[in-house]
């Protein structure tokens, strides 16, 4: 694949253009292109996430209260079963009960996924929120 540049038109009503053209101002990009790249990007990336093909990384954030029996347990062990998928975790105590895990995910979209959904249903999870972004060579 070529890394050429390709430019090409895009026809829009003026209020969605200033609307985009505020999100362009407001989020500091130097230009229109830039951002539109940024919105494909990520639409591609959630196709990927959605459909379970290519390869992602991804950040699990997690709540939990650390005294409820088992939680801490079961986190573990859907990671251990997972070693492949998983790759990191960072393990903060945001009071005398409450922790926030990090797990950080690569690998295929489809394996990452399920194993983000095993983690955010461990019965004790208060909250959860999953962050996915491409592995870096399916983004051109």
């Amino acid at each position: 694949m070529s890394d050429s540049v390709v430019r090409f038109g895009v026809s829009m009503n003026r209020q969605l253009l200033d609307r985009f053209d505020r999100y362009v101002t407001e989020r500091g990009y130097a230009n229109r292109s830039e951002a539109l790249r940024d919105l494909i990007r990520d639409r591609l990336v959630e196709e990927s996430w959605s459909s379970g093909d290519g390869h992602v990384a991804g950040a699990v954030v997690l709540v939990y209260d650390h005294h409820r029996s088992g939680v801490p347990e079961a986190l573990t062990d859907v990671q251990h079963d997972h070693l492949g998928v998983v790759v990191a975790t960072a393990h903060v105590h945001l009071d005398e009960s409450h922790c926030l895990e990090v797990v950080i995910l690569k690998g295929q979209a489809g394996e990452a996924r399920a194993v983000a959904e095993r983690l955010l249903a461990v019965r004790g999870v208060k909250h959860g929120r999953v962050l996915v972004t491409g592995a870096g060579v399916s983004l051109p």
